[in-house]
């Protein structure tokens, strides 16, 4: 097949973004597949081999005046203006199937607000939060207890996000968060381990095996993500069986909650290595880090899917999904 491959983006995981897109091009290739490389960059302007491209509504993607005749379109977006379902609303628009979420499951799930919401809807367990606006009274935060977290609301890859030991030091996290987001939130703590599940699927969605981030660093920061030696994945999780068929059923339940398809990343907190009743949800990534050492890839490799067979399974998902829907459509 013919896929396109969109990186770069203008949000701050632009760099982080061209590199799930250079190892997905390289999968693709590897795969017998055509790759077609095309770029955002900063300013939100995307080309393909220099020439401009644009979005003609119903014909697919255009580069210098002609169509790119792709097959489909595998967004390798993270953050806003990627993965908030701006360019998926785009590639609606262009008529053309693409791996991931649709609109509103990507909008969703950026938005950690609308996200624990959803959640909560759902009597599925999570830390205790408070969603703040800029220029709001803080205080409401303060019957979480310290330490807590203060994050964008609509970021990834913890930029921006603080840890607050004191409420002296509430104002100055909140400033940092309003300079990414008018709308942030506050989180407890939670205490225990990290854990991470990959899913993938449309209706019939498969959840991994269960890893747990380990790291060096007081909490999982940006350095700890994306520096070298900053984490290490261990799968399977160190707990018990039954504590990691939460996960996975959790995983799924918010995986359909979403309405999400084609993939994801669930992340967690297990407060209880030997309590399934431990569990809490933090959040989900419709289009988490896509390099064969990412966390995503790892999980499912450990359990049975290699980087290649990920890759075919999410394009025929991506087409699977766009025959389904073409009954619906005006």
């Amino acid at each position: 097949m013919r896929v396109a491959v969109v990186s770069g983006g203008r949000s701050s995981e632009h760099d982080i973004s061209l590199a799930s897109g250079a190892a997905v091009r390289a999968g693709l290739e590897q795969s017998g597949h055509e790759p077609v490389a095309v770029g955002i960059d900063r300013d939100g302007k995307w080309s393909h081999d220099g020439e401009a491209v644009v979005i003609a509504p119903g014909d697919g993607l255009h580069a210098g005046g002609r169509p790119l005749e792709l097959d489909v379109v595998f967004p390798a977006l993270h953050g806003p203006f990627g993965e908030d379902g701006t360019v998926q609303g785009l590639l609606e628009i262009a008529g053309v199937p693409y791996v991931g979420a649709g609109v509103l499951a990507s909008a969703v799930a950026m938005d950690k607000v609308v996200f624990k919401d959803l959640m909560a809807r759902h009597g599925v367990a999570q830390v205790d939060h408070v969603a703040l606006r800029d220029g709001e009274d803080a205080s409401a935060a303060h019957v979480l207890g310290f330490p807590l977290f203060v994050k964008p609301a609509r970021l990834g890859s913890s930029v921006g996000i603080s840890k607050v030991g004191a409420v002296a030091e509430l104002a100055p996290a909140l400033k940092e968060a309003f300079a990414h987001d008018p709308l942030a939130i506050v989180e407890a703590a939670a205490g225990g381990l990290e854990v991470e599940c990959s899913v993938i699927g449309n209706e019939e969605a498969v959840a991994s095996e269960p890893g747990e981030i380990v790291i060096e660093a007081d909490w999982y920061d940006f350095e700890a993500k994306y520096e070298p030696g900053g984490m290490e994945l261990v799968v399977p999780a160190r707990v018990e069986a039954a504590v990691r068929d939460r996960v996975r059923e959790l995983a799924l339940a918010s995986y359909r909650a979403v309405d999400c398809a084609g993939l994801a990343r669930v992340d967690f907190f297990v407060e209880d290595p030997g309590n399934p009743e431990s569990v809490l949800v933090n959040e989900l990534n419709t289009i988490p880090g896509f390099t064969p050492t990412s966390v995503f890839a790892k999980l499912f490799d450990a359990s049975g899917i290699g980087y290649a067979e990920l890759l075919e399974r999410l394009l025929e998902l991506a087409l699977e999904r766009r025959e389904a829907e073409r009954e619906y459509r005006f």
